[in-house]
């Protein structure tokens, strides 16, 4: 059984839902996040791991976005297409299989469902430090 930390099980959640990936079109339902893991690392003092499953319905998709300033983050397709943009990189379809990383200060600038009839998910690892509650901050630029 995963022992959960109220406090940042919490701040999880709620950092996720202020986020808020949000639908491209009217009458789509937004993605859902769950939180499959947590646990601190004890063979690295200080840091931790936490794991979402992401979930798109078809043509939704999230604002661009930052993570906690520590995050390495691991992410794999699980199922369908996901379009995804970090940093200055080109703009690039990640199929079932396939994964892609996001170094710590990354900004997120596409995260789609590539798909207009099918939904999508994908596994999002965060290794990061502990006091890094929140994991998920808007992309303050426009």
């Amino acid at each position: 059984m995963i022992s959960w930390s109220k406090m940042g099980t919490t701040a999880l959640f709620g950092a996720l839902v202020a986020l808020g990936p949000v639908a491209v079109g009217p009458g789509h339902a937004v993605e859902s996040v769950r939180t499959v893991f947590e646990r601190a690392l004890p063979n690295a003092p200080g840091k931790r791991l936490v794991a979402v499953v992401v979930t798109y319905p078809p043509r939704s998709a999230s604002p661009a976005h930052r993570h906690a300033p520590s995050a390495f983050i691991y992410a794999h397709v699980l199922s369908g297409a996901i379009r995804s943009r970090v940093n200055d990189g080109p703009e690039r379809v990640y199929r079932a299989g396939e994964g892609f990383f996001e170094e710590p200060g990354s900004r997120h600038q596409v995260s789609a469902n590539a798909s207009g009839s099918e939904a999508a998910s994908l596994l999002a690892v965060f290794v990061l430090d502990e006091h890094d509650d929140v994991l998920t901050l808007p992309d303050p630029k426009p």
